[in-house]
């Protein structure tokens, strides 16, 4: 056998041993004689470059470290998945959309377990995995196809036939059970903070400047979708793409169904939900998919967020009861003191929780919590832990009423409670407290978005003495990093790219950064698409806020107090010397509700009410609370009430959720 007839062999026997392992879970090479053709394999293409080839195993772990991720713009959009959380829920999904498409009810379902992993989506051509992508915003992900293919569930090149020439393969990278704990006993002998769960694990992996980190990680993968614009479909139904995809050498979630009617699915719903607790996956629910591919486009989206022809069937989340030992306060970057409580630590969904938001004073009261309570606690939207209330039947006598301290416990001010307000805070803008939390606030993902620098980090440099303020930053250099633990040449110098890279931000970005009080992300926005500069913002007076439309008289007045303080001053300067660019460009062409002030009611019929909100501001409208002569159009759905009925009396015109569609589409 020649030396190239004898590398095609191996790479045939090796991605067949990788199949059968990873995706049938029937091994067919001892662990050694998979590690001895693999060498075999390697020794060839070292001595013969020419014989390597892209979708050889050696090239799964061949990538060097990468700079940065490049953006990925996906074929179609990845869209996310409306909840249903009852049985009734998932029957007026279909009802809804059996007054669409009537043939909706009669096609079937296919039931899919919900892995709780990170969203991927591969790019095959011609049959070979072309690009690997996060998903991102949904249009556009990063570019993460050198971890992905360290992935063995992922086939580099296809198996069989029937697939298209170009598609995108839909799927959910997760870390098993059984490895999330041995990962976070790696990270912790390495002095890094352990992941939350394995969802926070898989998308963290996936992440990694380093494809050799993303494999030592042990991610695995299940696919579920695909789309190929303007191909032939391979099959009719989703069962049959499901087997399709199977069949190409994709891993698919084993436990899937078809059902011929939601009476049969809610039977099925119940036997999933009962096997997930004992699957090695995190799963957080049942995928029902309405099963004739044909009906997808007709059915359509939701406000081009969600699906019509799928939704998730979510399970309650899960509950525990533990001993509330303490409550303790944190100071906020705005100076609020939120009450958390400290808990005996309890295994709630896979995490141990040891910690719990309490909210504010006001709750604690309401819900008579008090130290020394059993208490029930869950996770909300399975990620925050919240304390729903004490077993009052537990209770011996010793538990002690919480009453909210008079001065900070971090400075010692003495702490403001604003008569309208629920919320105490401290006033001293350079405690120590409001100064940690602003500047985590300040790099998190919803502001500046500096990569690398979370909280750990920024204790870290504010117990060095290297940063005091937000405007520090800007002056790191990576030679002053390199001293302090947990900073190596790559990482501090990784960090002050990041830095760097923040500085194009636009001015509402940073607005929403500096976290002025009352001033959130659609208030940053107005802000700044009035003003344009922050000179500008900065001397506008609070009745020239307040005639910002959007902009209330508590807002205005904060904007002002901030700018009006000298500190804030120097801060913002020292911004602006630091290169930061402080401007807001220029806002795109009026969308067809240019003008329009919106106001919503009512349960609408698909669209969620944060997703008609931003369908309102995409077009170009601006979305209030109140009804108010200044209101263009109320959107009124189902049980709308004194919205609606302020709207008549002032002639202002309502519309139904149909009209509101047709209105914010743009017009040939």
């Amino acid at each position: 056998m020649s030396t190239a007839a004898r590398a095609a062999e191996l790479r045939r026997l090796l991605e067949r041993a990788n199949y059968a392992y990873y995706v049938l879970d029937q091994p067919e090479l001892s662990d050694a004689e998979f590690d001895r053709l693999f060498q075999e394999l390697r020794a060839i293409e070292a001595a013969h470059p020419e014989l390597r080839t892209r979708d050889s195993p050696t090239q799964r772990i061949g990538a060097a470290p990468a700079a940065s991720f490049r953006k990925h713009r996906h074929l179609v959009p990845m869209l996310s998945l409306a909840n249903a959380f009852d049985a009734a829920a998932l029957e007026e999904w279909e009802a809804r959309n059996a007054r669409l498409v009537p043939e909706a009810r009669s096609s079937g379902y296919t039931l899919e377990v919900k892995i709780d992993g990170a969203a991927v989506s591969l790019t095959y051509e011609d049959g070979e995995l072309a690009t690997g992508a996060t998903r991102g915003n949904g249009a556009e992900g990063e570019d993460v196809t050198a971890n992905l293919r360290t992935v063995l569930d992922i086939p580099l090149r296809l198996r069989g036939g029937g697939w298209p020439r170009l598609m995108e393969v839909r799927g959910e990278v997760y870390i098993a059970k059984s490895r999330f704990a041995a990962v976070n006993d790696e990270r912790a002998a390495a002095g890094e903070p352990a992941f939350a769960n394995p969802r926070n694990a898989a998308a963290g992996s996936l992440r990694q400047l380093d494809p050799s980190e993303s494999r030592r990680r042990g991610l695995r993968l299940f696919c579920f979708h695909r789309e190929a614009p303007g191909q032939r479909m391979p099959a009719a139904t989703q069962a049959a793409l499901l087997d399709a995809l199977a069949a190409w050498g994709f891993p698919v979630e084993p436990h899937r169904v078809q059902v011929p009617d939601l009476a049969r699915a809610h039977v099925e719903v119940a036997r999933l939900e009962a096997l997930l607790p004992s699957l090695d996956y995190e799963a957080d629910g049942v995928v029902v998919k309405v099963n004739a591919l044909g009906l997808y486009a007709e059915l359509g989206t939701v406000g081009e967020r969600e699906p019509r022809w799928a939704v998730a069937r979510k399970f309650a989340p899960e509950t525990q009861v533990t001993l509330l030992r303490e409550i303790r306060i944190n100071v906020g970057r705005t100076g609020a003191l939120t009450p958390y409580a400290v808990l005996e630590p309890v295994e709630l969904g896979g995490v141990t929780v040891s910690t719990a938001t309490l909210h504010n004073a006001a709750l604690i009261e309401a819900k008579d919590i008090r130290v020394g309570d059993w208490v029930e606690v869950t996770r909300a939207g399975e990620v925050i832990p919240q304390v729903l209330g004490p077993v009052r039947e537990r209770r011996s006598g010793v538990e002690a009423p919480f009453r909210m301290p008079a001065h900070c416990p971090v400075c010692g001010a003495r702490v403001e409670h604003p008569e309208a307000e629920v919320m105490a805070y401290c006033p001293n803008v350079s405690c120590p407290g409001r100064i940690r939390e602003s500047i985590a606030h300040f790099a998190s993902r919803g502001a500046m978005d500096i990569r690398g620098l979370g909280y750990e980090r920024v204790q870290a440099l504010l117990e060095a003495g290297l940063i005091h303020d937000v405007a520090d930053l800007y002056e790191l250099t990576a030679a002053r990093l390199e001293g302090l633990e947990g900073f190596a040449e790559r990482s501090a110098t990784q960090l002050v790219d990041a830095i760097a890279a923040s500085k194009s931000r636009p001015l509402s970005t940073v607005l929403t950064a500096l976290g002025i009080r009352h001033v959130g992300a659609q208030g940053a926005k107005l802000l700044a698409r009035r003003f344009a500069t922050l000179p500008a913002l900065a001397q506008a007076s609070a009745a020239t806020l307040n005639e910002i439309p959007g902009i209330g008289p508590a807002t205005a007045a904060a904007v002002a107090g901030f700018f009006a303080e000298p500190r804030n001053r120097t801060l913002t300067e020292r911004l602006a010397s630091s290169g930061l660019a402080l401007r807001e460009p220029e806002a795109a062409p009026a969308g067809p509700l240019h003008g329009q002030v919106v106001v919503l009611t009512g349960t609408l019929p698909s669209l969620t009410r944060p997703q008609a909100a931003a369908l309102i501001e995409a077009a170009g409208g601006r979305v209030s609370d109140s009804v108010s002569k200044k209101t263009t159009v109320v959107v009124a759905g189902e049980d709308a009430g004194s919205k609606l009925a302020r709207a008549r009396t002032l002639g202002i015109l309502v519309i139904d959720e149909a009209e509101l569609l047709r209105r914010a589409r743009p017009q040939p």
